[in-house]
């Protein structure tokens, strides 16, 4: 079947043929039609299938007709992340060329003002992030009555990130009869149970089992160290070794993580970029599209650059973490493998990630294997400056980290000269002082006689030779009334009032 076939306009048939395609994907060529024909749509199809293609290019065909009223957009097409949203919006501006429609893209890291003035102008396709749409909303200068169409897209990675209380407030805000066109590549419970309060009778569009992998990609796992330096270590040399490696996503799972390994690579002489959540927009849409231009060969990112970003030409997939959910496992692997090439996906697995592996076989429904060769990583290949946990603990246990010591000396470890003498050789103590007997307590002078002076220092139980005794040891010897330990101005005589 052809794109002809599906009901599209002849603007939207020639932008088509000028990018090249010929023939459409499963998803587009059971959605197409169903969104032609004003249904709701419920889309479940793996990642680097043709979704967004399955709903930009019907809606262009019925965008064609009307015209946008101001800070009223006509359609609304929801996405988790910055990325995403770029993307979709490059979709439009690739089929709508000869279409004269206003696209506006609402998205964090740019300021109000420009935003403001794109939606006075009047929309006709408004995408968004949904935090920023919600904020434009309650500032007052944006109404979502007008919406005719609205697209959920990666409502699964909506789920993850926190989104779904979002996207449930927007569903309240635009028309109860619009249309909805609901993506996903995955189906948790939560998910179903938004499809089912949003979504009228929708046609449900399944093109392959919810949380699979494309055939098209080869995947294995390696074992690693616990250590993150082996992991690295490991890392470059799957990246020397790898067979036509074109260019290549590394995951981690943190953000920290990924700055670690970024500056790690690029030490050690490699290309490579980095892409992360907490980066400044537009550092994160440069280092987007040097990748996309061949200028970086490697990217570091977290899973913000898992979900739908369309990079075909991705000839590799390196897990450098395991992934905590198995659904975000699916995601990661689907950037490579992408409309009919080929990819190839490595884990490193170390041995407190069994557990995460075998959610993820669970959930893919087949069996990942072991790479051959022999992947052991000695502590030997460590970076410069960089050392074994065991030993910093060592080192710092010694007084440092190999640091000289106060004074400019350092610590030598060999042996002394000058033996220590033996216990016959060594001369024999003196004999100490017999302990002085403890005068009674008729002869020691009481405090009344005193009338305030300095009391003398009660040396009788102090050793004459050594530290004194303990307090507490000193209180136990001494006897009731005894106030000879008190200071002095504890001991004056008070006075009593005159006329008391």
């Amino acid at each position: 079947m052809s794109f002809s076939n599906l009901g599209l306009s002849e603007k939207v048939l020639a932008a088509v043929a000028a990018t090249g395609y010929t023939t459409p994907t499963p998803i587009q060529e059971q959605a197409i039609p169903h969104v032609l024909a004003r249904k709701d749509v419920l889309g479940i199809a793996q990642t680097g299938t043709g979704k967004t293609a399955a709903f930009v290019l019907p809606m262009l065909t019925i965008l064609e007709k009307g015209r946008a009223r101001a800070r009223m957009p006509r359609t609304l097409i929801l996405e988790p992340t910055r990325e995403l949203a770029a993307q979709v919006k490059e979709n439009f501006d690739r089929y709508g060329a000869g279409q004269k429609l206003n696209v506006a893209l609402l998205i964090g890291g740019v300021s109000f003002g420009d935003q403001d003035a794109k939606l006075t102008r009047g929309v006709d396709v408004l995408i968004a992030t949904p935090g920023r749409l919600l904020d434009h909303t309650e500032r007052g200068g944006l109404l979502l009555t007008g919406v005719e169409l609205l697209v959920i897209d990666e409502a699964d990675r909506m789920l993850d990130m926190g989104f779904i209380p979002d996207i449930e407030r927007v569903c309240k805000l635009v028309p109860f009869t619009r249309q909805t066109l609901f993506f996903t590549a995955t189906m948790p419970p939560e998910i179903r149970r938004i499809t089912e309060t949003f979504l009228h009778n929708p046609q449900k569009v399944e093109v392959s089992k919810p949380a699979t992998t494309a055939v098209t990609v080869t995947q294995c796992q390696v074992p690693a160290g616990r250590e993150s330096h082996e992991k690295r270590e490991l890392l470059r040399r799957l990246l020397r070794e790898a067979k036509d490696l074109q260019n290549a996503i590394i995951f981690c799972n943190r953000k920290r993580e990924v700055a670690i390994v970024h500056k790690s690579l690029q030490k050690h002489g490699f290309s490579v970029g980095a892409l992360h959540g907490d980066m400044d927009q537009s550092a994160r849409t440069a280092a987007l599209e040097q990748f996309r231009k061949g200028e970086l060969p490697l990217l570091v990112a977290s899973d913000v650059a898992a979900r739908g970003l369309d990079i075909p030409e991705v000839s590799h997939v390196f897990n450098f973490d395991v992934p905590h959910h198995p659904d975000d496992y699916v995601h990661r692997v689907g950037r490579t493998g992408r409309a009919g090439r080929t990819g190839t996906a490595i884990s490193l697995v170390t041995p407190l990630d069994q557990k995460s592996m075998v959610a993820i076989e669970k959930l893919i429904g087949q069996t990942i294997p072991r790479a051959e060769g022999d992947y052991e990583v000695s502590t030997d290949g460590a970076e410069q400056g960089e050392r074994p946990r065991e030993q910093r603990g060592r080192e710092r246990s010694r007084g440092g980290r190999g640091k000289p010591q106060r004074g400019g000396r350092e610590r030598s470890h060999e042996p002394r000269a000058e033996a220590r003498p033996s216990a016959e050789a060594r001369p024999a103590p003196e004999a100490r002082p017999a302990r002085e007997a403890r005068p009674p307590r008729e002869a020691r002078p009481s405090s009344e006689s005193r009338h305030g002076t300095r009391p003398q220092a009660n040396t009788a139980h102090v050793p004459s030779i050594g530290r004194p005794e303990p307090r507490r040891q000193r209180d136990a010897d001494s006897e009731p009334g005894d106030h000879s330990h008190l200071p002095a101005f504890l001991l004056r005589p008070v006075r009593s009032p005159a006329g008391a």
